[in-house]
C-alpha cells in the first residue's frame, strides 16, 4: 500500500503528544468524484472517431439504450475511475473510493486510502489498513463500521487477526454475521456511538478540503491528494485537541 511520509509524521507526532490510543478504531468509505464526465465513459474497443466532435469542450454523446459497465467501458479522461452508484436509486458516477481508519478516542485519521471503486473495495482496504496499523505499532482490538462491513468473510478475516468486529448488524433479508457474543458487550455499543464521528472527517475533507471531487487524474495522484487533505484535517484536529481537554 502506497503511503505518504508527511501523513505518517503527523500521526506519529499526535501519538507522542498522547492524543492517540492504539486499540479501538473505526473504518468507513466515501465516494470521491473523478475528474472525468460520464461522456468520457466509452466502450473499450471503440475505434477513434473519424469526425471531430461537434463541441470539443462538451461533445454530444447519445447513451440511449446503451448498457454501460466497467467490464466493457472505460473513461477516456481517467481510465482509473470506475462507474459506481452508492445505493439503489442513486445516480451512477465516475468515482474513486476514499477510506479512512479513525482512532475512536479523539477522532483522528490514522490512515487514508484511495482505491478503485468496487463492491468489495471498502472491506478489502479495511483489512489492509488494519494490517498496516499493526505494522506501525498500533494494536487494534476492535474495529467499528457500518452495515456494509457485515459479511461473513470480512468478520471472519478480522477474527483471524484477533480484532473484534464492532460493525453494525445488517438484517435486511439476511442473517447478520455479528451475533450475541459481540453485541452483548458494552464496548460494542460504545463503538457504534463513536463510529458516527468518522463522518466529521469526510465532511471536513469534502467541504473544507475541497476533496468532494478530485482535480487530478489517475489513482496515484488522487491518492496523494487525499493524503494531503487528510494530513491537513489531522493538523486542525491536533490544534483543537491540544487547546481543549480530551474526553475519555
Amino acid at each position: 500500500m502506497w503511503r505518504s511520509d508527511s501523513f505518517d509524521e503527523i500521526v506519529v507526532a499526535a501519538d507522542r503528544l498522547g492524543l492517540l490510543s492504539d486499540d479501538h478504531f473505526t473504518v468507513d468509505g466515501t465516494l470521491i468524484e473523478a475528474a472525468a464526465s460520464l461522456k468520457s465513459f466509452r466502450p473499450k474497443d471503440e475505434p477513434p472517431a473519424d469526425q471531430p466532435p461537434d463541441d470539443p469542450g462538451i461533445p454530444t454523446v447519445n447513451f440511449h439504450g446503451q448498457k454501460r459497465s466497467n467490464a466493457t467501458h472505460q473513461s477516456t479522461t481517467d481510465p482509473d475511475a470506475r462507474l459506481f452508484r452508492k445505493g439503489k436509486g442513486k445516480e451512477a458516477k465516475l468515482v474513486f473510493v476514499g477510506q479512512v481508519l479513525m482512532e475512536n478516542r479523539t477522532g483522528m485519521a490514522i490512515d487514508f486510502t484511495v482505491s478503485e471503486a468496487s463492491g468489495t473495495a471498502e472491506r478489502d482496504i479495511a483489512l489492509d489498513q488494519v494490517d498496516a496499523a499493526r505494522q506501525r505499532g498500533f494494536r487494534p482490538k476492535t474495529l467499528g463500521g457500518d452495515k456494509n462491513y457485515d459479511t461473513r468473510k470480512f468478520v471472519a478475516d478480522l477474527r483471524t487477526r484477533n480484532v473484534t468486529p464492532h460493525v453494525a448488524q445488517n438484517t435486511s433479508g439476511r442473517r447478520s454475521a455479528i451475533d450475541g457474543r459481540t453485541t452483548r458487550h458494552i464496548g460494542y455499543a460504545i463503538s457504534q456511538r463513536r463510529r458516527a464521528r468518522v463522518e466529521e472527517i469526510f465532511g471536513w475533507m469534502k467541504a473544507i478540503g475541497g476533496f468532494r471531487r478530485t482535480r487530478f487524474r489517475g489513482l496515484a495522484r488522487t491518492g496523494l491528494a487525499g493524503y494531503l487533505v487528510a494530513t491537513a484535517y489531522n493538523l486542525v484536529r491536533i490544534a483543537r485537541l491540544t487547546t481543549a481537554p480530551v474526553v475519555n
